[in-house]
């Protein structure tokens, strides 16, 4: 079934190209920023269109959020509230990205495979905590187990193509502000994948605990991603900042816009007050497809800085439990880090708008990488 709908799609990419190689007015489909601003358009309508109708199925087939008793007490009231919106942001991302993107490209199908493989294991995790009513869904070790195995065949796929595809994948790794940094991982490259994959989808999971908060960072995080794989596909203005050139990597940026309008579409309804969240099947497949695209346009390293807010909410809860466990005393009233400025006094909007802000700061000293090196 499934090589009968690829050899379809690959023959209606063909009969579009010949279209557009007959008719002069289409070849603005070629165009890389025409396909990525339609692209984050279909994804934000697609969001707009369905958001409202998927909240109403979700109230009446009762998949609330549960709350934990141990949080923030002004939390409690949002029990109830719809969960697993992150159903609609994966199909506001995948319809624009076999609409837009080349699907010839092995890097867009990465991403989807990502995208759908986390989704379903953050779904899993969902559907059990509505069927138990309780906050804990699938045990964490299991969880683990499967992003480490995703991460695995990931990890070796592209290993393998590093060696038949070397204009598009590699095992080397790029240093931010160093030009001539550039460290072959070879075989390491494996757990290296697996390191990325797992701790961007957890630490984007952590994050996600108020309204709009985790989707608004997403959101620019992936936007500045954008630019960097729009730059690295672009064989000119990749040898001219001096950073990797990477064939195809184009069509990154285009799946990149997508989750942009996705994201956008998504916090419409995700916004303080939120009437969706987006729950761990969004969580979990947004952060693994945020740490595939650094992946793929070898930014892991710059992703430390650019995501240091995810970044920083996984260290609170790990320094955390560790500090607990030896001493018996917290160091932050509540982790995750969100939840400490909670207790602090902080209205959630306020956390929330200023956490926002950091993501800015982050992408701009981020952008500043391309030039200082």
């Amino acid at each position: 079934m499934i090589p009968k709908i690829g050899y379809k799609l690959k023959m209606l990419c063909k009969i579009c190209q010949l279209i557009t190689d007959l008719c002069g007015s289409f070849r603005i489909f070629k165009y890389i920023t025409f396909r990525a601003a339609c692209a984050s358009l279909t994804a934000l309508m697609i969001s707009f269109v369905f958001g409202p109708r998927l909240i109403k199925y979700f109230k009446s087939m009762q998949f609330g959020q549960m709350v934990r008793d141990d949080g923030p007490q002004t939390h409690l009231k949002k029990e109830g509230t719809p969960t697993m919106g992150g159903i609609l942001i994966i199909i506001a991302i995948l319809v624009p990205s076999l609409l837009w993107c080349s699907l010839d490209s092995v890097s867009v199908w990465l991403v989807i495979i990502i995208l759908i493989g986390y989704g379903a294991l953050g779904f899993a995790d969902d559907y059990t905590k509505i069927r138990r009513k309780r906050s804990l869904g699938v045990k964490g070790k299991y969880k683990l187990f499967f992003e480490i195995m995703l991460g695995f065949i990931i990890g070796s796929i592209i290993f393998y193509l590093s060696g038949i595809k070397k204009e598009e994948f590699s095992t080397v790794v790029q240093i931010p502000f160093f030009k001539e940094i550039i460290p072959d991982l070879g075989l390491l490259y494996i757990p290296f994948v697996i390191l990325v994959l797992t701790g961007s989808s957890n630490s984007f999971n952590l994050s996600d605990g108020l309204d709009g908060l985790a989707i608004g960072l997403f959101t620019i995080t992936i936007g500045t991603l954008s630019v960097f794989a729009y730059c690295a596909g672009h064989s000119v203005i990749a040898d001219y900042l001096g950073i990797i050139k990477i064939s195809g990597a184009g069509e990154l940026a285009v799946i990149c816009a997508a989750m942009v309008g996705a994201g956008l579409g998504f916090l419409w309804f995700n916004g303080y007050p939120a009437q969706i969240f987006m729950g761990d099947t969004g969580s979990l497949s947004l952060g693994g497809a945020m740490g595939m695209i650094a992946i793929l346009v070898k930014q892991e390293i710059l992703l430390v800085i650019l995501g240091g807010l995810f970044v920083a909410e996984a260290l609170s809860v790990i320094i955390q439990v560790l500090v607990f466990k030896r001493t018996g005393k917290r160091v932050f009233l509540m982790a995750p880090l969100h939840h400490h400025f909670e207790q602090r006094g902080w209205p959630e909007s306020k956390v929330i708008i200023r956490f926002w802000i950091i993501a800015l700061i982050l992408a701009v000293i981020s952008l500043s990488t391309l030039k200082m090196r």
